[in-house]
């Protein structure tokens, strides 16, 4: 491995190891656990650091109304993730039962029906933001110079849906087998990529905001290319051979297969999107509060991503392990790693919110907001790193609700606490005596609602039985 990322690893590793002094965790499990999510957590930083940079470099070069227009955009781009990380979501839970089950030709099909399931979902997303750019904007603001922006961005970025929603499948099919360092080493790369080009875009050519979609779109198809060639080679130059081999010759439309990707993706795909499209009325509602707290929500959102990277990680390694688990029909062990995950990751969560809410001023400053902006933007990073640190209960146990195919639950509690979430931010833009303290408890109700739910489904252990249905004996094998 590589020795730039070894200090998150250690990190990770010692945090688990504390864990396992006090009783709390496995030593081994601990340790395996870190060694499949720190590579997807330095993935999030690295990504969420880049939308991060994002906002900063066109807040330099157009100021309040530029990180507005990116803002507003933000959500639309988001369908990206939202579509092809609900078609991940299966991929992931038929893989690694798969793997652990040593099913290559299961594999094989889950891989192939992905790729057309993410293809089918993104074209048409990508068709109506380079369509209707300026009027999906305009729909939640009418500040003419934002929209501007947006609309720029928009219309460039969605080039890059489709492959975005690709990048997320190819990432789950290695993590699914077990090799989270690859999937680290291709999508973070993408990410450094992305923030050069940008750089190089937006400042030194001029283009400006349309420079940050357009290294957005770049990057990723140089991702999409990378995991092609890996996956279907079974080795990447530099990195040596992979755990899983694709082979694209086969059926792209395995009925059994492209039948259990849609039922365990779409309420995967609907929990991505229920936060997605909750930011809609969200900024809208923001709007009517000011420019200043539109800025300020863009910006903490931005800083709430990176917080939120260890739930990246934590969520696909519960997700594979206790996949594999269930795949070789041990449900002790998988509900074992699923009680564990959930510890390791509110700890973990624990430290990113205390780093972040010690040096919040300075972090904030990074982003160059209005005088304005600056001491609602601090007050709203405070809150959110209470908050975040409920994701490590919602995320760690929806990791054994993914693996088993048991997701509609998991989307069901992320509806409930983003509908109490703008219903706090509603409250707070409509009473004056409640101003900001609504949006205090938007960021609070997000996490905490989903985090009693999830805890709640997985401790009743109806999941295992859901798994059943999923299984590779439960699937037809004939390609």
């Amino acid at each position: 491995m590589s020795s730039l990322p070894n200090p998150f690893r250690r990190l990770i590793v010692s945090i688990g190891l504390v864990l396992a002094h006090f009783g709390l965790v496995d030593r081994e499990r601990a340790i395996r656990t870190a060694d499949l999510s720190w590579p997807r957590i330095v993935t999030g930083i690295a990504r969420m650091s880049k939308n991060a940079v994002d906002v900063a470099m066109v807040g330099i070069v157009a100021g309040v109304p530029a990180i507005t227009g990116v803002g507003i955009a933000g959500p639309y781009w988001g369908l990206a993730f939202s579509l092809g990380g609900g078609v991940a979501g299966g991929t992931i839970a038929l893989v690694s039962q798969r793997f652990g089950a040593d099913d290559s030709g299961g594999i094989d099909r889950a891989v192939r029906g992905s790729v057309v399931l993410v293809v089918a979902a993104s074209l048409p997303v990508t068709l109506a933001f380079w369509a209707f750019p300026t009027e999906l904007i305009s729909l939640i603001s009418d500040d003419a110079a934002a929209v501007g922006f947006g609309a720029t961005y928009l219309g460039i970025v969605g080039f890059g849906v489709p492959f975005a929603g690709l990048n997320l499948v190819g990432s789950r099919v290695l993590v699914g087998s077990d090799d989270a360092y690859t999937a680290m080493i291709l999508r973070a790369s993408g990410a450094l990529i992305n923030i050069g080009l940008n750089a190089l875009f937006i400042f030194g050519l001029g283009w400006g905001i349309a420079g940050a979609a357009a290294g957005t779109v770049l990057s990723n198809v140089i991702v999409t290319c990378a995991f092609a060639f890996g996956l279907v080679r079974g080795r990447l130059p530099g990195v040596g051979a992979l755990p899983v081999q694709i082979d694209p010759v086969g059926s792209y439309f395995h009925l059994d297969t492209l039948r259990d990707l849609v039922s365990i993706g779409l309420p995967v795909m609907g929990r991505n999107l229920v936060w997605t499209i909750a930011e809609f009325p969200m900024l809208a509602i923001l709007s009517t509060m000011g420019s200043a707290v539109v800025a300020a929500f863009v910006v903490t959102r931005r800083i709430w991503g990176i917080m939120n990277t260890p739930g990246w990680g934590f969520g696909l390694a519960s997700s594979s392990l206790v996949g594999q688990a269930l795949g070789t029909g041990d449900e002790e062990i998988a509900e074992t790693y699923g009680h564990e995950v959930i510890r390791f990751a509110v700890a973990t969560y624990l430290v990113s919110a205390v780093v972040v809410a010690t040096f919040a001023r300075p972090i904030v400053s990074a982003f160059n907001p209005s005088p304005e902006a600056f001491p609602i933007a601090v007050s709203l990073v405070y809150v959110a790193c209470i908050a975040v640190v409920f994701q490590g209960v919602s995320g760690g146990a929806a990791g054994p609700l993914d693996a088993s195919g048991d997701t509609r639950w998991a989307f069901a509690s992320q509806f409930v606490g983003m509908l109490c979430s703008i219903l706090f931010a509603f409250l707070g833009a409509s009473v004056s005596a409640v101003g900001l303290v609504g949006l205090y408890f938007a960021f609070l109700a997000e996490t905490s609602i989903p985090a009693a739910l999830n805890y709640y489904r997985f401790r009743t252990g109806a999941w295992k039985v859901v798994s059943r249905n999923y299984r590779p004996g439960a699937t037809a094998a004939d390609d």
